[in-house]
């Protein structure tokens, strides 16, 4: 008789991570895992949270571990905009209109990887804002909004260092690799937030083939399969008053756009920093509220202009629309929140990481030889360490070091590691923002898990790394400059 696998629920996973990480800290605690800090000396060790003073922290701080929860303000302040933009028509009207009666799948499919790919230049937006719509977008157009979500998700996850422009990341990164250089006296090729520009600017389009490959190839045939086939939604023609609604709101929209960059990018923009530079501005910091107002207000014009809206009751109801889909959010979030902040305390992340890169640091490659593998090392602990400004804080100051020594430039060595921090963030339970993909990913599949999720991922995230370590190998042996 053939037994049914269960698949645990996604808030019963993390649960279970969770004592996964309580259990491996109390036993490297016992085996005595330490390192150096590659930039202080100053010795880490993991720390037992099966130890009294662990237990302590553990119940001193499970309510700040869920409210501190960086993902969980944001994806409701995000979801305030998006909700009023839903009620009131807006997004409905925006598909209907941008798809038009002749709307094909391929460029649906298109035009979502591309946004994704995007999408980072406005910070982790795209995991909230992209997602649903993406959804949509495919329904639309007969084919599985499961589909939508999980190709929206790794063209935001598995690309999220390529663009075309300046994403929010650059000069994070940039001013690290400078500190590193400066203090390790290396010589710097190419300095600055736009030192990779060129490489990732070409690795867009490289990205982009590669994803829309994987997805017309193995996802599409494979949900074909799993789900009958979705009928095309009836095309309805805008009516004259929707038509005049959308051009007011966009109208709208473009006005509020104006108003920022008036404010941003003036000499007296109260947006700028102190210094006068975007980095640590109010702008960047209030980024995705500033993002989530505007859909918010294009989507509170166009419900006044339409009819929809009549009260301020009726904008109140529209704020509060998206909050009722996400409680099985805030319980995945919940104990998600206490694994990731368990895993932190711990150190367990940290200490792996140092210790493995020192292990890395000592093969005897050449220089590109130590790139490649640097990739694949970026890779494996961006499995358990998402935060890529947490991870080149310490590997610059062991990398740049070592393969300045076999004539790498630190930019060359910058773009390597974002390579590896990019192409798994699609497959690691870590990721912050993984208990929100799971909630859009069940409303459309309600049995679905990570495993589910995993699934879909694991090819994506194997053939950009392989595609883009390729480009880089050809870039790398070419001599061609990475950037400005």
């Amino acid at each position: 008789m053939k037994v049914k696998r269960r698949i645990p629920h996604p808030a019963t996973m993390f649960f279970l991570l969770t004592l996964g990480v309580i259990l491996l800290s109390w036993i490297f605690e016992i085996y005595g895992l330490r390192v150096a800090h590659p930039q202080t000396g100053e010795e880490v060790r993991v720390q037992s949270l099966l130890s009294p003073e662990g237990l302590r922290w553990m119940l001193r701080h499970v309510v700040s571990n869920f409210t501190g929860f960086a993902p969980l303000g944001m994806t409701i302040v995000a979801m305030f905009g998006m909700g009023v933009a839903r009620h009131s028509g807006l997004i409905d009207a925006c598909i209907r209109r941008w798809s038009g009666a002749d709307r094909h799948p391929r460029h649906i499919v298109w035009s979502v990887i591309l946004t994704g790919l995007l999408s980072n230049v406005v910070g982790d937006a795209g995991y909230i804002l992209l997602l649903p719509i993406a959804a949509s977008l495919f329904q639309s157009v007969g084919l599985s909004p499961v589909g939508g979500i999980v190709v929206a998700y790794v063209s935001v996850s598995c690309g999220y260092s390529a663009n075309l422009l300046l994403s929010t990341l650059d000069p994070l990164l940039a001013a690290t690799t400078r500190e590193v250089a400066d203090t390790a006296d290396i010589s710097f090729g190419r300095s600055g937030p736009l030192c990779n520009y060129y490489f990732l600017a070409t690795s867009v389009g490289v990205l982009a083939c590669v994803l829309y490959t994987v997805t017309y190839r193995h996802l599409l045939p494979r949900l074909r399969r799993q789900e009958p086939p979705i009928p095309n939604e009836p095309w309805r023609l805008l009516s004259h008053k929707e038509r005049r609604a959308m051009t007011t709101a966009w109208i709208a929209g473009g006005s509020y756009t104006l108003l920022l960059v008036l404010l941003t990018c003036t000499p007296y923009g109260i947006l700028r920093g102190v210094s006068g530079g975007l980095i640590h501005s109010p702008f960047l910091a209030a980024l995705l509220f500033l993002l989530s107002f505007g859909i918010g207000l294009m989507g509170m014009v166009y419900g006044f202009a339409a009819g929809r809206y009549r009260t301020d009751g009726d904008v109140i109801e529209g704020l509060g629309e998206s909050m009722r889909s996400l409680g099985g959010y805030f319980v995945m979030a919940f104990f998600a929140s206490q694994m990731i902040a368990c895993l932190e305390h711990s150190r367990l992340d940290y200490c792996w990481a140092i210790w493995g890169a020192d292990h890395l640091a000592s093969t005897q490659l050449s220089g590109l030889g130590t790139l490649i593998l640097f990739i694949m090392f970026t890779a494996a602990v961006n499995l358990l360490m998402v935060s890529a400004s947490t991870k080149w804080t310490f590997m610059a100051f062991i990398f740049l070091p070592l393969l300045a020594d076999k004539g790498i430039a630190p930019d060359v060595t910058q773009c390597a590691f974002r390579i590896g921090d990019s192409a798994t963030n699609a497959i690691t339970p870590f990721l912050y923002y993984m208990p929100l993909v799971l909630t859009y990913l069940q409303q459309h599949h309600p049995k679905a898990t990570y495993a589910t999720l995993l699934s879909y991922t694991w090819r994506y995230s194997l053939c950009v790394l392989l595609a883009w370590t390729l480009l880089f190998i050809g870039w790398f042996l070419s001599g061609w400059p990475l950037g400005l």
